[in-house]
């Protein structure tokens, strides 16, 4: 059977309910119309709430009865629909029908999500986002449900209650939201070392993503392929992002949490709604099961990585999304992912966590969604035909037929058994026993390849963000226990650590870990060079020159670019060539944290007001301190003097167009000039310049 395209899901949704407001006038839930519904029924005017207005009593139980239970952990989402395509068939190491023609494309349904927080905290906390892809495939539905990092913090999935009770606020008081800055998660951390490599990528830039469009996804886990002979490879998932990784730095993702606490979720659908739909390869690691053993780690421990240089990542398809939900609550809010949702060519390995994810998954889905029949939910529903002798249940909205059991000789003996052998036919074999395996103990040295894998900028953030961490903790114990921890990674990255919290720097050394994997590093990923969807904050004031405006935002817009005017006050501004020029937004409402980059164009009488204001100041000091790009154009550059170290260089009215350190100035008057635009769109597509002197204050 083909899959469904998006019409034929909207109209499957469509036929499902028989509640649209736009169809017809107001009714009660059985369909009884509504006369009135701003007062209820009342013994006179001013009289008692008769109980017979039954209206009133629906729709207030029905309020009252609006609320689900949200998830324990990944409670805040943002969905999309898209379609996946393979590039090839993949029959040569899997039979999974969905991956074999690259003519025939596979709906999905892709929910990101914070882990910590519950629905209401904000998007751009330091935290693991969730990459979850639902496949509306052929043979029924697979969930390949994975992170933003490859690896996890435990090992087995017993631990994991441990794990997010730790992690998540303090029992006592409730605090903190959205945030492992706090004694119990660092003391989680300080007594189970198998935690430090997942640690390592929660305190780099990867845990703060400027964009769910811009951020890596992982299956985490070693599955299976399995062909058509039987024959099973080892395999690892990973999404990359056409736009490539790029992350907030701290300083600007905790302002983010107050201007604007949706950035990530708004991002995402505001893109979708203008055409700009994310895309991400999909890409496999391979490995023989007859090099299972071939490595120094294993392969079934979830707190490790297979580094790329070992065993290289093999493009075989791509997934875009374009097209938002239409009601948060029906989709976003009730999609069930499962890690045990399969389809034949894919399977499980013995890992411990994955096993644990295989149990906890469904379990949970039943008491948020209210019974086993959550899979009838639009969002949920397979487009594979559905035959099962499930029957009944809370929400069951199916009219079966037939027999309800198996084997049965009656209604034809349907449905009966077929199809290929779903699972791999693994050998399974030993003692019943609670240990550990010896090839799990090792819990440094891919922590160590993650921090010597790192450039120096990303060092210094991941050293910042174990001392602000570190630095909201109030048992000294734990900060010692945790700093003695790390010197087992890094004895450098221990001492710089120690010395910022108060703690007595670690005189010895662990192990010594030499390996470097450069394709860890942020650097490594800068994406396809493209600016489409960046945003460039241009801030300009009455007297500014209407050439540099209109030439700079139609340059960039050509070039995907969003560009907006942002002035002290809503409105108009008054130009010197152009008359009379549309404001996007006040700056009261803004800051530099929601825009990629900032331009500061010139005019013979806008430019010292923005001089002496002291909010424009700010939104270009903290573009160029979070290393943004930063531009000015013509009397704009005496602004940006003002902000810039003098070691940074700008241009001169007789150097033409300059671009130091994403710093790009023209000194020139008139509209902007080719060079200088070019300058411009290179130092935005390369997302952020770290290496920058000082900001000056």
């Amino acid at each position: 059977m083909p899959p469904l395209d998006h019409e034929d899901r909207k109209q499957q949704r469509e036929e499902s309910t028989a509640d649209d407001p736009a169809t017809g006038p107001l009714t009660t839930d059985q369909g009884v119309d509504v006369d009135r519904t701003d007062d209820s029924l009342t013994a006179g005017e001013r009289g008692p709430t008769l109980l017979e207005d039954f209206h009133f009593r629906e729709k207030l139980t029905h309020f009252d009865h609006e609320r689900i239970p949200e998830r324990v952990v990944h409670a805040r989402g943002a969905g999309a629909y898209g379609w996946f395509e393979p590039y090839e068939s993949c029959a040569e190491f899997t039979r999974a029908a969905f991956l074999q023609d690259p003519s025939v494309r596979t709906p999905v349904f892709v929910r990101f999500s914070t882990v910590q927080g519950p629905k209401g905290s904000a998007d751009t906390v330091r935290d693991v986002r969730g990459f979850a892809v639902k496949f509306y495939t052929s043979e029924g539905n697979y969930d390949l449900v994975g992170n933003n990092f490859p690896v996890f913090f435990i090992q087995d999935g017993i631990k994991f209650p441990d794990f997010v009770h730790a992690l998540k606020p303090e029992p006592d008081t409730d605090i903190p939201t959205g945030a492992s800055a706090h004694d119990t998660l660092w003391d989680f951390v300080s007594l189970q070392p198998e935690t430090l490599h997942a640690i390592m990528w929660l305190m780099s830039d990867r845990a703060i993503p400027r964009s769910y469009r811009m951020m890596q996804g992982f299956g985490v886990h070693t599955f299976r392929f399995v062909d058509a002979a039987g024959r099973a490879t080892f395999v690892k998932f990973h999404w990359k992002p056409k736009l490539g990784v790029h992350s907030l730095v701290w300083d600007e993702a905790q302002e983010c949490q107050g201007r604007d606490p949706d950035f990530n979720r708004r991002d995402l659908w505001e893109a979708i709604a203008a055409g700009e739909y994310p895309e991400w390869e999909l890409g496999v690691q391979l490995v023989p099961e007859e090099d299972e053993f071939a490595f120094d780690f294993d392969l079934l421990d979830a707190t490790k990585l297979i580094p790329e240089e070992l065993v290289p990542i093999r493009p075989i398809g791509r997934m875009v999304l374009d097209r938002n939900p239409e009601s948060f609550f029906a989709e976003t809010e009730q999609v069930a992912f499962h890690t045990a949702n399969l389809v034949p060519g894919i399977d499980f390995t013995d890992d411990p966590l994955l096993q644990a994810r295989n149990f906890s998954y469904l379990d949970t889905q039943l008491l948020r969604l209210g019974g086993p029949n959550f899979s009838q939910l639009p969002v949920n529903r397979p487009v594979a035909p559905v035959r099962t002798n499930q029957r009944d249940g809370f929400h069951q909205g199916r009219i079966h037929r037939g027999a309800n059991y198996f084997p049965s000789s009656l209604g034809g003996g349907h449905p009966d058994v077929s199809g290929p052998r779903m699972h791999h036919p693994q050998q399974v074999h030993g003692p019943k026993t609670r240990t550990r395996a010896v090839s799990f103990t090792d819990h440094y040295s891919q922590a160590a390849l993650f921090w010597h894998s790192m450039s120096d900028w990303e060092r210094e953030h991941i050293v910042a963000a174990f001392r602000f961490e570190l630095g909201k903790v109030t048992a000294m114990q734990v900060r010692t226990r945790t700093v003695a921890e790390l010197a087992h990674v890094d004895l450098d990255l221990a001492q710089r650590v120690a010395r910022g919290i108060g703690v007595p720097e670690p005189a010895e050394k662990g192990p010594e870990f030499g390996a470097v994997s450069p394709a860890l590093s942020i650097e490594a990923l800068p994406g396809d060079g493209s600016v489409r969807t960046r945003t460039v904050a241009v801030l300009a004031h009455d007297g500014v020159d209407g050439r540099h405006l209109t030439s700079v935002r139609e340059a960039l817009a050509a070039r995907g670019a969003v560009v907006e005017v942002i002035a002290p006050e809503a409105g108009s501004l008054d130009t010197t060539s152009e008359g009379p020029y549309p404001v996007d937004r006040a700056l009261p409402t803004v800051a530099s944290v929601l825009y990629d980059a900032v331009l500061l164009p010139g005019g013979p009488v806008g430019t010292p007001d923005l001089i002496t204001d002291p909010d424009v100041i700010r939104f270009a000091r903290d573009a160029y301190r979070h290393g943004k790009p930063l531009a000015a154009l013509g009397s704009g550059v005496g602004v940006l003097s003002a902000v810039v170290p003098d070691t940074v260089r700008l241009a001169t009215p007789t150097s033409g167009a300059v671009a130091d350190r994403g710093v790009v100035s023209d000194a020139a008057a008139g509209p902007a000039r080719a060079e200088f635009v070019e300058a411009f769109t290179r130092a935005l597509a390369a997302h952020r310049h770290p290496q920058r002197p000082p900001v000056r204050y």
